[in-house]
């Protein structure tokens, strides 16, 4: 097992991911916002979907989800059709023009990649993907899981006393499931992987 030290070396890491998600976040165009591409993977990603279940993969909440499903449908990048089981629902595809700007992000995602990662070996980049994939896995799906309990405490620590160390876990815990809960600009190939 990891020591303490390396797992606060890992939350360090994991949280400085976030400059790389802007990186990603800032080669979209400009009526593409990050929330916006994220609709769009979602939906390459999954099929059709109701607005709930996009609200439940996105971690956002109902009001912030119609938002983003507003600003994609005004571009003509996704319909709103009735749900034939729930006429008051309705489900959620992407468009033809959808599906091009899905590939057009995707492409950018790429080719920035390929550009900032273009010293790397391919067995490295192989294994960047194994480990971030068995990141992933350890953790679930982090959007749909309560937060893990913290464990009580017992009775404060008499004045002087230095406290106990935190557990090394929780911190890494703490970063990966902050960055797990934001919307990624990074497009990854349609699939029908569940979300992590």
């Amino acid at each position: 097992m990891a020591e303490q030290a390396q797992f606060e070396e890992l939350a360090r890491q994991l949280s400085a991911v976030g400059a790389v998600k802007r990186d990603l976040g800032r080669i979209l165009p400009p009526e593409c916002p990050t929330g916006s591409a994220a609709v769009l993977t979602l939906l390459g990603r999954h099929g059709s979907m109701r607005m709930s279940k996009l609200a439940e993969l996105l971690a956002v909440d109902m009001s912030v989800t119609s938002r983003h499903v507003a600003h994609v449908a005004e571009r003509g990048w996704i319909e709103r059709s009735p749900d034939p089981a729930d006429k008051r629902s309705r489900i959620l595809h992407l468009t033809p023009t959808g599906e091009a700007t899905l590939v057009e992000l995707s492409r950018r995602s790429t080719e920035l990649l390929a550009e900032r990662l273009g010293d790397w070996s391919d067995e490295e980049v192989d294994q960047l993907i194994r480990l971030m994939t068995r990141l992933r896995d350890s953790f679930g799906d982090c959007r749909a899981a309560a937060p893990h309990p913290r464990p009580a405490a017992a009775t404060a620590p008499a004045p002087g006393t230095a406290k106990p160390p935190a557990e090394p876990r929780a911190a890494a815990a703490a970063a990966v499931t902050s960055a797990a809960r934001a919307p990624t600009p990074v497009l990854e190939p349609t699939t029908t992987r569940t979300p992590a």
